[in-house]
């Protein structure tokens, strides 16, 4: 890097450009065909992509973050296809006819119930067990106990909020959940790691008006 600095005949600034343009090319190519490191290579392209060049910074122009634009949409839109791919995926191995809503969310209601149906400003409470497309089991109302909470009013993943939406009493549940409908690109600093699709195999026990949830 250091000859890079010290080259004669280039400006610090087109070699800055340069090597960041260089840089989100290799990356989104990179996140495309390593899946297992993407997104460390997302977290890598945003870090290097905005951070401060100590090489003569009073001669440089401001960066305009619109360059890197094209290359940061790119990488994420790779990111997001092999996303879809693990989903995909996933269902294929265990054989689920899940239905597809809008946002991206899954579920397959593999038990019915006939009791409520789950309502905004309902309290809901449910056995549940999560884990990853890996596998590994991350909670469970085994060890964790009965959650609950008020629907519509958040404190809980964006998808699990529209996911009960489709549920009942007595209904028992697979629901997938894509990183951006669960705990997006950081992850809820515990079990769950960034970018992760989560997968819920869930049991509604009651559904309860606010002031009767006990």
């Amino acid at each position: 890097m250091n000859n890079l600095r010290h080259c004669e005949g280039i400006k610090p600034e087109a070699t800055k450009r340069s090597v960041l343009i260089a840089f989100a090319i290799i990356f989104g190519r990179f996140a495309r065909d390593c899946r297992a490191h993407s997104s460390l290579a997302m977290t890598l392209l945003l870090m290097f992509a905005f951070a401060s060049c100590d090489t003569q910074p009073e001669q440089e122009k401001p960066i305009d973050p619109n360059q890197y634009k094209k290359p940061l949409m790119e990488a994420n839109k790779d990111l997001v296809e092999l996303e879809e791919i693990d989903i995909e995926n996933y269902i294929k191995r265990h054989k689920w006819n899940v239905t597809e809503t809008g946002s991206g969310l899954r579920y397959l209601i593999y038990e019915n119930g006939n009791g409520k149906p789950v309502e905004e400003n309902k309290v809901v409470q449910f056995n549940y067990q999560t884990e990853l497309l890996t596998g590994k089991i991350c909670y469970s109302s085994d060890s964790l106990g009965i959650k609950e909470f008020l629907v519509g009013r958040g404190g809980v993943e964006s998808g699990l909020e529209e996911a009960v939406l489709h549920l009942r009493e007595g209904d028992r549940a697979k629901i997938i959940l894509p990183s951006h409908l669960a705990f997006g690109l950081v992850g809820d600093d515990d079990c769950i790691p960034r970018k992760a699709v989560v997968v819920y195999d869930l049991e509604v026990l009651a559904v309860l008006d606010p002031i009767n949830r006990n």
